[in-house]
């Protein structure tokens, strides 16, 4: 089993003085009221990665480490500067199958390999507050670094950590950090020891490390609509592969804003079609669906679940009859039920990677159009032709007679808004405030037309718990009470649709686009 650790820490090296100073004296720092040396250690350290270097090009480290506290193999993952999340997992002969899992997004099907063997004599002191509490961990280390490949060059030398304490304010750093600077010490110019191990052992003819390539500006120093719309595509394909590690990770709202990363780029591919060739990225869009899809089949079962637990928790207790909360929790487990496994399988698919390699092929190679090269007014456009069509849809759902046919019909009139605001947020770039705003009321009237379609799906799922209810023996008058509430939510819904339109689609917002 795998455990997390959040590492906050900063890095120093020896300023121009000639030699490496000694782990400073620290027993004067405010707060501090012991200073305790620990017995040297010497730490061992291989670091894996692929032969392009994926990992490192991401800010990810991947070590197997002896001597010392903790070692072990070590995941660290890039959080905020100077702050990571390390997984660890057991000393084992291969990399462990959970943290080659984690990180598969980036590797795909390239290896693993020992790329770096980085050796730390290593002097530690705990800074401790007056009850014994551990307020930051002070290390000297002095660092051998040996490249394993690409001709073997060594390169040496000293490195010095402050790594905060666990329940320490981050603060304290910065309180700290002055009797570094006074001792001689600088902040470190690598952020890690591979990095710096990596760039002091290179060699003329080792392969470069895997970049994306980018398009330069145009010429006058103004980005194209192709460049305002690849870098989107670009920031959007990331987000995919960081999510992917947060999936895997389980962690808080993840599945939700990776399926948010695909819609957006699928989007992008449909608005920008003038700019980027449909022929390639429509099949990568067909991909997007699906992948979103997959990602959808738990969210959307969390989403409905919470939203009828809520109404159930409105109705008086003298008014729920029958095992309502019951039926409710044995109906969410059986649609959870194998959910993330599922998911967790899809991830691993080659149908899955097959898509990431399409969309780095993609950034490679962008398939641009001549339109690519038009200036930014071309980014507008593209977001006012889909405002036309998400016109039309709002205007033909408020033409439609109240039922089932209306429901469908603001149903593609929500989908039609998200399409508008996911275009002017991809806009903003190269729009700036106007877009920004437009995207804000092209929400509202998505954020409402949400609320609708939320109201839509609960009603069938109280229809359906309700005929599994009766067929039980159970009370369904609790269920019929609630889908009566839902209905007269989505026709508040539909009463207050026309006045937030009008709002979100005055003209004056769409000529502040054309600016």
């Amino acid at each position: 089993m795998a455990d997390t650790v959040r590492e906050i820490e900063r890095k120093y090296e020896a300023g121009d003085s000639a030699g490496a100073p000694p782990l400073p004296d620290l027993s004067g720092v405010a707060g501090v009221a012991t200073v305790a040396a620990q017995e040297p250690a010497e730490l061992d350290a291989v670091y894996y990665d692929t032969a392009d270097r994926r990992l490192a090009t991401a800010g990810i480290t991947l070590r197997r480490r002896t001597g010392g506290t903790d070692a072990g193999w070590h995941l660290k993952l890039p959080v905020a500067p100077g702050t990571r999340d390390e997984i660890r997992a057991p000393l084992s002969p291969d990399v462990p199958r959970a943290l080659a899992a984690l990180v598969r997004s980036r590797t795909r099907h390239a290896r693993l390999t020992p790329l770096v063997r980085i050796v730390s004599r290593r002097e530690v002191r705990l800074l401790l507050d007056e009850h014994g509490g551990v307020l930051a961990e002070a290390s000297a280390d002095e660092v051998t670094a040996d490249r394993l490949a690409d001709g073997g060059r060594t390169a040496h030398w000293t490195e010095f950590e402050l790594e905060l304490g666990k329940d320490t304010d981050p603060g304290f750093l910065d309180t700290v950090e002055p009797h570094l600077r006074a001792a001689g010490l600088r902040p470190s110019k690598a952020p890690s020891k591979l990095s710096r191990a990596l760039a002091e052992t290179e060699t003329e003819t080792e392969p470069a490390p895997r970049e994306k390539r980018k398009r330069r500006p145009a010429k006058g120093g103004k980005p194209t609509a192709g460049e305002h719309v690849l870098a989107y595509v670009r920031a959007q394909a990331e987000a995919v592969v960081t999510g992917d590690l947060d999936v895997r990770r389980d962690v808080d709202d993840s599945v939700h804003q990776m399926r948010v990363a695909t819609r957006r780029l699928r989007s992008a591919f449909r608005t920008f079609g003038k700019v980027l060739d449909r022929e390639v990225t429509d099949p990568i869009g067909a991909e997007l669906k699906w992948l979103a899809g997959e990602l959808g089949v738990d969210r959307d079962r969390e989403v409905l679940s919470a939203r009828l637990r809520e109404r159930v928790d409105e109705v008086p207790d003298t008014l729920v009859l029958g095992p309502v909360r019951a039926r409710l929790r044995r109906w969410a487990a059986a649609r959870h039920a194998g959910a993330r496994k599922r998911l967790l399988s899809v991830l691993d698919s080659e149908r899955y990677l097959t898509l990431l390699d399409a969309l780095d092929a993609l950034l490679a190679d962008p398939p641009l159009l001549p339109a690519a090269d038009a200036p930014r007014k071309a980014i507008a456009k593209a977001v006012l032709r889909d405002y036309r069509r998400l016109a039309r849809r709002v205007e033909h759902a408020l033409a439609t007679e109240a039922g089932p046919g209306r429901d469908t019909a603001l149903h593609e009139a929500r989908k039609a808004a998200k399409r508008v605001r996911y275009a002017a947020e991809a806009a903003k770039p190269a729009l700036g405030k106007p877009a920004k705003r437009f995207a804000r009321r092209m929400k509202s009237v998505q954020s409402l037309l949400g609320e609708h379609q939320d109201s839509v799906m609960a009603r069938e799922a109280l229809r359906a718990l309700a005929i599994q209810a009766h067929a039980a023996g159970e009370s369904t008058y609790t269920l019929g009470l609630l889908h009566g509430r839902e209905e007269a939510l989505a026709a508040a819904y539909e009463r207050e649709l026309p006045d937030v339109w009008r709002k979100a689609s005055a003209k004056r917002h769409r000529a502040a686009l054309r600016a």
